[in-house]
């Protein structure tokens, strides 16, 4: 049995190291006790500033803030032969926003995993619920450890209940005697509190200091030891500001002398033996949210008196008499609960043997035997049938259509282009690409949904078009929203997305007023196609030419310029295409899909077998680099990936989706193959989580759709680019659904075409 175990790992000092490292041991005794061969692989997660010297068991180590480092951790544990994995999940623990950067490597993973979570919220961000909800997801199994996280999970996360499992945390089984370790430290008659852990702000330590005075009144022995080193988080950011805080609050209260700061990381020997010591060990905790506290766990199983605050852990823990609650931040009822205790004798006794009694059944002898438990029946399931599903395109998976989104950023002007998260950024006004976007996407939602609001909205569209055309047929692209003119004749790109709406609505249109519109627009245009010299531009142009022609066919003057067009197209790809670089340009960048879509679209019209031949050629270049591991990866804008160079994975944008799911459509009509069914579908769920990053860009609260994802995680803004691009995408998969079902044509036979010199079929 080789398992595997993600995590932070001793000698680094963190509390989930030394559970993991407990835990490892434990599971191994398990196995070993049955007789198993074991075998432990630790893959620890180290901060950037430390340099450690790991035990032999750590086989790899990753920088929790290095992206990189991650893919490479999947590799190696791909390769290292283990049977399964075992995720200590906690968010602060993994690098990027809420620790993203784990999602990746658990979806490369080839064997099953579990995690265990240390953290569970009630109120979790956005980044935080998706991706919780996306390892629970993948995993196989959520241990957790309280009763409460199960109710979260089932509540707020809505993990399936069968899909989560309760393991204790577990305890050193190790046992000092009192009166020897009292004498030792020197605490013979003196009443002892304790606090341990990481010293951080959040641990409420004030509170206990606040109440000594009371307590030291009544029992003037009393001493309070708090036991640890401030958390390496706070000592980087504020230093040891809260540690001298608590100094001078126990000057100024005068209890200075009964007050003892132990600043130390110690091991769990030592620590049994001082909690073996204390009369009382204290957690005065200011959040009701901690789900887990190991030094809660620890202190049960030492057989400690314990009084705490009433957070979730603490109040499942201390019930039916295994310990006291007082309020939070209430040092007058600590006060009263401390002194109360140390009158009654009886009764403290009666809560160390409750705690005990409990505390012997989790020593981590018998958490590790649950746990081998767990991984022997994750092992044994059945395996996943890998047989392909004959559903092509499961739209049961598609969250419901709705312009919600697009109704909050247009106005009686036109649709904004930006937003901050999902309201409208009114600073940054209109733009000629998102309003053609959003023409276009109307009258698909019209011809495909009937829906009323897209009837609506078309003519908001079409008339900031005509609005930005200039005398020329040029157009302007910025409109500010104050109405004013912000350029005088926008990028060739806004043009060529211009022409593809107006295109399609002469192809669409749902009344005679709005074609007659559109008609004029498109004409007023058409001088200037020849001008275009951004292959994007002249991409966009084609679509919206090809389009008009589809139900103009005897317009030969059209089709002689939709033959100039493609040719330049066609030429630029000789140009730059190589035996291993077929392709227009010397690098992929943006938009990449929208070139073989294009001419595509110009060789059904034309019905030019060279044309498509190069259309399909260059379609399987870009699939060949964007389509691996059964998901889409578009290529990043933060650095486009140059021939012969490396290729980014961040910065991906949805319209480089949009213009994937076009293609493979366009390809699925032309052809008839499935294969371009399933590439379209997979394209599509991009959006949906299924990226590098493994989380969806599309908001189920706000309907928008999120502007892409940088290597920190998602770009929460939902500006109209990347929530019309959804919109279109979601628009295509419904008509190639229906487009699939309703024809139920066999797939065209192969077709043998001669392409520069070379044969290729389609």
């Amino acid at each position: 049995m080789k398992i595997g175990y993600i995590s932070t790992y001793p000698p680094r000092e963190c509390g989930i190291g030394t559970f993991t490292q407990n835990l490892q041991c434990s599971i191994k005794k398990a196995f070993e006790d049955d007789d198993i061969k074991y075998e432990g692989y630790v893959i620890a997660l180290s901060d950037n500033d430390e340099h450690h010297v790991y035990p032999k068991e750590v086989r790899m180590t990753l920088q929790q803030d290095q992206q990189a480092d991650y893919l490479e951790a999947a590799d190696f544990i791909n390769l290292s032969g283990l049977d399964l994995c075992v995720l200590e999940h906690e968010f602060g623990i993994f690098g990027g926003e809420s620790g993203v950067y784990i999602l990746p490597l658990l979806h490369k993973l080839e064997m099953p995993f579990i995690v265990t979570l240390h953290t569970v919220l009630d109120s979790p961000s956005y980044n935080q619920k998706i991706i919780l909800k996306e390892i629970s997801r993948m995993t196989k199994a959520i241990v957790v450890m309280s009763n409460k996280a199960v109710k979260l999970l089932e509540e707020i996360y809505l993990v399936p209940i069968e899909k989560i499992k309760l393991i204790e945390h577990g305890v050193p089984d190790i046992h000092y005697n009192a009166s020897e370790v009292r004498k030792t430290f020197r605490f013979d008659g003196k009443k002892v509190l304790l606090t341990f852990g990481f010293i951080s702000r959040n641990k409420g330590i004030e509170t206990v200091i606040k109440s000594l005075p009371e307590v030291i009144k009544k029992y003037p022995n009393t001493i309070y030891l708090i036991l640890g080193k401030t958390h390496p988080n706070v000592i980087k950011y504020a230093g040891e500001e809260y540690r001298n805080y608590l100094h001078l609050l126990a000057k100024n209260l005068e209890v200075q002398d009964h007050v003892l700061f132990i600043n130390e990381f110690i091991d769990e020997s030592e620590l049994i033996r001082y909690l073996t010591a204390c009369d009382v060990y204290i957690t005065p905790y200011l959040a009701k949210t901690q789900i887990t506290s190991g030094t809660l766990i620890y202190a049960f199983g030492a057989g400690c008196a314990v009084a705490s605050t009433p957070y979730w852990h603490a109040e499942e823990l201390l019930a039916n008499g295994k310990g006291k609650i007082f309020g939070f931040k209430n040092h007058e009822e600590l006060s009263m609960l401390l002194n109360g205790l140390f009158d009654n004798p009886e009764q403290l006794k009666e809560i160390k043997e409750k705690a005990l009694e409990y505390g012997k059944t989790i020593t981590w002898s018998e958490i590790g035997r649950k746990y081998k438990d767990l991984l022997n029946s994750v092992l044994v399931e059945q395996p996943i049938n890998t047989e392909k599903r004959k559903i092509i395109l499961n739209i049961q998976l598609l969250p419901k259509f709705s312009l919600t989104h697009i109704k909050r950023l247009t106005d009686d002007t036109g649709i904004i282009q930006h937003a901050k998260y999902g309201i409208p950024n009114l600073k940054e006004g209109y733009c000629l690409d998102d309003n053609a976007r959003a023409l276009l996407m109307v009258l698909m939602a019209n011809k495909q949904k009937h829906e009323p609001m897209a009837l609506e909205y078309m003519p908001i569209y079409l008339s900031y078009i005509h609005y930005m055309q200039n005398p020329d047929g040029t157009f302007k692209n910025f409109l500010g929203f104050n109405r004013t003119f912000k350029d005088e004749v926008g990028s060739e790109d806004s043009f060529g997305r211009t022409v593809w709406a107006l295109g399609y609505l002469l192809g669409n249109a749902p009344n005679d007023a709005y074609f007659q519109t559109g008609r004029l627009l498109f004409f007023d245009a058409v001088p200037n196609f020849q001008n275009l010299r951004s292959i994007r531009s002249i991409a966009t142009t084609l679509i919206g030419m090809s389009y008009y022609l589809k139900t103009n066919m005897l317009d030969e003057q059209m089709i002689e310029l939709l033959r100039a067009l493609t040719n330049k197209l066609t030429l630029q790809y000789k140009r730059q295409s190589t035996s291993d670089w077929k392709w227009f340009e010397s690098l992929l960048a943006y938009d990449n899909g929208i070139m073989p879509l294009a001419l595509m679209h110009a060789a059904e019209v034309l019905e030019d077998d060279e044309v498509l031949g190069i259309a399909m050629e260059t379609m399987g270049f870009l699939t060949e680099h964007t389509m691996k591991g059964g998901f889409l990866s578009i290529i990043g804008n933060k650095e486009w990936y140059v021939k012969n160079g490396h290729r980014s994975v961040y910065a991906q944008q949805p319209i480089d989706a949009l213009s994937m799911v076009l293609m493979y459509y366009q390809a699925f009509l032309l052809t008839r193959k499935n294969t371009y069914l399933q590439k379209l579908f997979t394209s599509f769920m991009w959006f949906l989580g299924e990226n590098d990053l493994r989380m969806s860009l599309y908001d189920f609260e706000t309907k928008g759709c999120c502007d892409g994802f940088e290597s920190y995680g998602v770009n929460r803004n939902q500006g109209a680019e990347s929530s019309l691009a959804y919109l279109i995408s979601h628009l295509v998969v419904l008509q190639a659904h229906e487009e699939f079902y309703k024809s139920e044509q066999p797939e065209i036979p192969e077709k043998k075409i001669n392409l520069l010199n070379k044969e290729i079929y389609l």
